[in-house]
């Protein structure tokens, strides 16, 4: 699984943008930038839909005004779901990750497999990544919503 101090592996993602989406190597996203990144089993689901992701939408300008470049969300979702999502949730100031074949979830060891539920999804966790390089990790256990929450990434910040 990765760990601090480890670097974000190579694995291709979809990332929405005002153009429609593009796929992009994940090394060469978090290049030579200050990134949160916070991921979550899937779009349209309760906790992440009424707690995980409304709370980086309230915390965007105080997020980025300690030095961030880029606060990005990523589920295991088609570019299509979560176009819509950023949409529903007025958070279009989030980058938005498509990860649809949870190939970087997979090089990460973050999968949640929820079997007929839902499948191979992302473990909820945040993360401080700087020019690559994972610095800070909030990995939450079980079904829990306690550490990967955007006050915490403020706190790691501050």
């Amino acid at each position: 699984m990765i760990e601090v101090g480890n670097a974000i592996p190579d694995a291709t993602i979809t990332v929405i943008n005002a153009e429609g989406q593009d796929n992009v190597s994940a090394v060469d996203f978090f290049a030579g930038k200050k990134v949160v990144l916070f991921a979550l089993p899937g779009a349209f689901t309760p906790t992440c839909s009424e707690a995980h992701l409304p709370g980086f939408v309230v915390e965007f300008d105080a997020i980025k005004a300690t030095g961030v470049d880029t606060v990005a969300c990523l589920s295991v979702n088609d570019a299509f779901v979560m176009k819509a999502w950023q949409d529903a949730q007025n958070a279009e100031h989030l980058t938005m990750i498509a990860d649809g074949g949870g190939a970087l979830t997979k090089a990460m060891d973050l999968v949640l497999d929820t079997g007929d539920f839902g499948g191979v999804r992302s473990r909820r966790y945040s993360m401080i990544v700087d020019d690559g390089k994972v610095t800070h990790l909030n990995l939450e256990e079980g079904g829990g919503f306690e550490v990967s929450d955007a006050k915490t990434i403020l706190s790691q910040l501050a």
